[in-house]
């Protein structure tokens, strides 16, 4: 019976998600200070959009982590399902954070730089800033990408980001991506200003970090909207939730089951069942039992499972136009 197997070891998870959260954080920190230091010294704009790009990347990291300790209390009487929402809350102020202090940022600095364009001191030290930058985030990079890996299976990268439910993987993968990015353009933008002495390029390499960035932040802000604001669970998590009902004998259908993502590992499911006719109601009790220890032992990540005994055309009369086809 394949749907035995075991989904995901979901406490594994979170201890990689953190080594990437914090594998971003120092990275991003040590970086940022080397970069103010290359903006002051050398007078380039792109410099120091990737400084303030570094700077908003870190605080980023710190708030992924406060979610993440946050989503991880248990749950209260105020909040009955837990709070694994505040992880979505976090990573979609991320997404905000990216937009207005990195994008909006960047932009405005290079429109100024090339209205106002001032020759680059020294540009050799940016070279070597931009190298040891590029060196480091793409080891972050690499850590993020790896975690990223290990979640996605099958899917494509695109696809495994848009199902994704854990918003710290990709979230941290995404935006060292755009660092990356922006390294390249701000070292191709100032070897350009510099070899032919057009400082307004420097502007320009400015200006399409802040593009990126943007970019970067509107793909997040819209996956991390769509968690918070509360998607069904993995297609798999429902089909083995099926599964499990059907294989009772007490069962006559498992007709269907309605999820919601409340966090990174905190699903809420309520499925519909109709029953053998002959059952007392203390088998039926008996019954659910069974299958809510067998779900919950496949899948802990289930907080709550809601079991309605129903008729299959009744279920279906009600899910009429509710319903998504899964693939």
């Amino acid at each position: 019976m394949d749907w035995i197997t075991p989904l995901v070891g979901h406490f594994e998870m979170a201890d990689s998600n953190k080594i990437v959260v914090y594998a971003a954080l120092i990275g991003n920190l040590a970086i940022a200070l080397v970069k103010f230091v290359a903006a002051y010294i050398t007078n380039s704009s792109a410099m120091l959009s990737e400084a303030i790009h570094s700077v908003v990347d870190t605080l980023n990291e710190v708030l992924l982590l406060y979610g993440m300790k946050k989503s991880q209390q248990p749950a209260s009487a105020t909040h009955p399902f837990g709070y694994g929402r505040e992880l979505y809350f976090w990573a979609f102020i991320v997404a905000l954070m990216v937009f207005a202090l990195g994008a909006i940022v960047s932009i405005y600095q290079g429109i100024q730089h090339v209205r106002n364009p001032e020759e680059i001191i020294n540009p050799s030290l940016n070279y070597i800033v931009l190298i040891v930058a590029i060196l480091c985030e793409g080891a972050s990079w690499l850590v993020a990408l790896k975690a990223f890996r290990k979640t996605k299976g099958q899917q494509g990268y695109f696809e495994a980001f848009r199902r994704s439910k854990d918003p710290t993987t990709f979230t941290v993968l995404f935006e060292d991506s755009a660092a990356l990015c922006g390294l390249f353009i701000a070292l191709i933008g100032i070897y350009l200003a510099h070899r032919l002495n057009i400082p307004e390029l420097d502007g320009v390499a400015s200006i399409l970090i802040g593009i990126v960035l943007a970019i970067s932040a509107i793909l997040l802000g819209r996956e991390t909207k769509g968690l918070l604001l509360g998607e069904t669970a993995d297609p798999l998590l429902r089909n083995n939730i099926l599964l499990a009902a059907q294989e009772d004998e007490a069962v006559l259908s498992a007709n269907g089951v309605l999820t919601e993502q409340l966090g990174a590992h905190q699903v809420l499911a309520a499925l519909s069942l109709e029953f053998e006719d002959n059952l007392t109601s203390d088998e039926i009790e008996a019954c659910v039992n069974r299958i809510e220890a067998k779900i919950k032992q496949i899948h802990p990540e289930i907080v709550a499972l809601f079991i309605k005994p129903q008729a299959k055309k009744v279920w279906l009369e009600r899910m009429k136009g509710r319903l998504e086809e899964e693939t």
